[in-house]
């Protein structure tokens, strides 16, 4: 075997130590951070990427999936002085390697001992039943705390839940007696208002039937002052045979109410009651004469 030869095979082995050391695929959910003698040198990302062979070597991968904390109990203070147990889930993802890698250590501790911190100072602020009650204002308030207290770790914190918030037995009855005492309250307070709107429809009936009969009195007022201003008028124009008329006409009026009386049995008519009807008819005759005239 010539010189010539042992070069040639020498370049070949020179070059598949090239291809088999230089070139790394990168899968899709991983990132690989590159060193050069020990010192951050650059992140390959997804896909095809050249590494000069025995300078640069692939010092760490790091999994750019969405990870969750495993789920945590956390026992907190409420400001009105409550004990509580919450369970806690968070959610996050890598999003710069290089300072999740050289930064801290242990990312999963240390995002949970964070978190911890921000749920304790977070509750400390909260009464028991807005602890409960406003549960999302609670996750949005602890996601937006974390993810500025995990940033330089290059992480972005996805999600933060409240799963359940955990009291003790003593906690618990004191919470169903409070909630029996709200029901009956609450009891109460309608049936008051019931009360109170049934009082007034009642009262607002009195006065619409107070009004309605002043009205009505105030109509017949009316009438008869009409009538009377009237039978002024026809006295002062026809004189005593106006007088005659109207005392016949109550007369008839009263002849009348007695014969539809239901009670009645015998009826006992004055004996002059043609005379009283043919007066009437000769008064009628001259009253419309006089209208006429009129």
């Amino acid at each position: 075997m010539d010189s010539t030869t042992i070069l040639v095979l020498l370049i070949l082995v020179v070059a598949l130590l090239a291809v088999t050391f230089g070139i790394r695929i990168v899968p899709q959910s991983k990132v690989y951070v590159v060193e050069r003698f020990g010192k951050f040198e650059k992140v390959l990302h997804p896909g095809l990427n050249l590494l000069a062979p025995g300078l640069q070597y692939v010092a760490h991968k790091v999994s750019v999936l969405e990870r969750q904390l495993p789920t945590s109990n956390l026992t907190v203070i409420t400001r009105d002085n409550v004990q509580v147990s919450l369970s806690i889930s968070v959610f996050y993802r890598v999003v710069a390697a290089e300072m999740a890698v050289y930064r801290i250590e242990n990312v999963d501790s240390a995002v949970h001992t964070t978190t911890a911190a921000i749920i304790r100072a977070a509750c400390g602020e909260l009464e028991f039943d807005d602890v409960q009650s406003r549960r999302e204002f609670l996750n949005n308030k602890i996601k937006a705390e974390l993810a500025e207290a995990t940033r330089i770790w290059g992480i972005e914190i996805t999600r933060t839940e409240v799963l359940d918030v955990i009291v003790d037995e003593v906690i618990r009855k004191q919470m169903q007696q409070q909630m029996a005492a709200d029901r009956e309250r609450r009891a109460v307070v309608l049936k008051a208002e019931g009360d109170r709107s049934s009082v007034q429809l009642a009262a607002d009936a009195q006065y619409y039937r107070a009004q309605k009969e002043a009205e009505g009195t105030r109509v017949r007022a009316d009438a008869d002052a009409y009538a009377t201003r009237v039978i002024a008028e026809a006295i002062a124009s026809n004189g005593q045979a106006a007088i005659d008329f109207e005392i016949m006409k109550r007369k008839v009026e009263a002849i009348h109410s007695l014969a539809a009386s239901t009670s009645s049995k015998v009826l006992v008519l004055p004996s002059d009651v043609t005379g009283v009807l043919g007066s009437l008819e000769t008064l009628t005759e001259l009253t419309r004469r006089g209208g006429n005239r009129g």
